[in-house]
């Protein structure tokens, strides 16, 4: 038999080398994309469980508040033939979206404080961002329509329901949900885009765009920019319309000569004057909150007012300033009783 040769390894110089790592061991492991299978939490509020079964009381209760009293404005709206008006044509729809608005985010919210559990699924934050966007935007563009048909009513009387046609207030209510869709699916297809490395903790109690933003691995200068540009859409648009409308009904009521006159003028546009100065108030109390403050949680706790109190307080505010509203409603309560 011949003796067995040994071949050299290359780079031995006994001939002789140990196994060197593979290739694929000596490369770097990367960011796994967990996109689509990440698991994403609510930090919601509190950690304290005993804290958790008083918000879950208290915000069940708000919400039930938020339900019936909208649910009533809308019920008083259909029942009277003297409410078949323009303006509470636009006071029924913003009922509605105060109700979809508020079940965007609460009813999930109540579900993780009563089972103290934090997740969501992906599928589920990707909904609620849209939802969000959609009865948000909503509810800014009502509120500018709404603004716009106050100062038809007080600076051109004789012709208010000759302009306020039945044809050009469903037009507007049907501009204002097309809007808002259209922002809506950009929001649902600007966070589809991003991409996740790992589990995800929201400081929040619901999915928030700008939040899933500061969360993603990817890229995301250009949906910053989106963001911002989306604001100007479907908030500073609308309030400049509604600052606008506002300014010509002061300089109009200033004009009327007798005081009575102007009480009228002005007790007409209180009730969707305090309903802005709400939505919007808050609103920019939340951003200014969270743009000064470090803490995400204190934000969180912020946005409770607008995506919260505010749906609540709405009806409210229409039902006591409102002397239509008032005796509807206290005719069907008679009736019940």
């Amino acid at each position: 038999m011949e003796p067995e040769t040994s071949v050299p390894m290359q780079g031995s110089s006994s001939g002789f080398s140990l196994p060197g790592p593979t290739a694929a061991e000596t490369e770097q492991p990367l960011p796994q994309n967990r996109t689509g299978d990440s698991e994403f939490f609510l930090l919601g509020l509190s950690d304290d469980p005993e804290l958790q079964t008083l918000l879950f009381g208290l915000f069940l209760a708000m919400y039930l508040v938020t339900m019936l009293g909208n649910l009533l404005i809308n019920l008083a709206i259909i029942s009277d033939s003297h409410l078949h008006t323009p303006m509470y044509f636009f006071l029924s729809n913003l009922s509605l979206a105060d109700i979809s608005f508020s079940s965007t985010t609460v009813p999930k919210m109540l579900v993780n404080l009563q089972t103290y559990s934090k997740s969501i699924t992906y599928a589920g934050c990707l909904t609620q961002v849209t939802f969000f966007s959609l009865f948000a935007s909503l509810e800014s563009l009502l509120l500018a329509v709404m603004a716009y048909d106050r100062l038809v009513a007080i600076c051109q009387p004789l012709h208010y329901l000759v302009i306020m046609n039945p044809r050009l207030c469903g037009l507007c209510v049907l501009l204002s949900f097309f809007i808002s869709l259209l922002v809506s699916q950009l929001h649902y297809l600007m966070v589809s885009q991003l991409t996740f490395c790992a589990d995800v903790e929201i400081p929040h109690f619901f999915c928030d765009a700008s939040q899933l933003l500061n969360l993603a691995c990817s890229d995301t200068s250009i949906n910053n920019i989106l963001i911002y540009f989306f604001g100007v859409i479907i908030g500073v648009v609308p309030l400049s319309g509604i600052l606008f409308s506002y300014t010509r009904i002061v300089s109009s009521i200033l004009r009327v000569p007798s005081s009575g006159g102007k009480y009228k003028a002005f007790s007409t546009c209180g009730s969707h004057l305090s309903v802005v100065c709400l939505f919007y108030g808050t609103g920019l109390g939340v951003y200014l909150r969270s743009t000064v403050s470090s803490s995400l949680r204190k934000g969180a706790v912020a946005s409770v007012m607008y995506t919260v109190v505010t749906p609540m307080l709405n009806p409210f505010v229409y039902s006591m300033r409102n002397r239509d509203i008032k005796s509807v409603l206290w005719r069907m309560t008679r009736r019940i009783a």
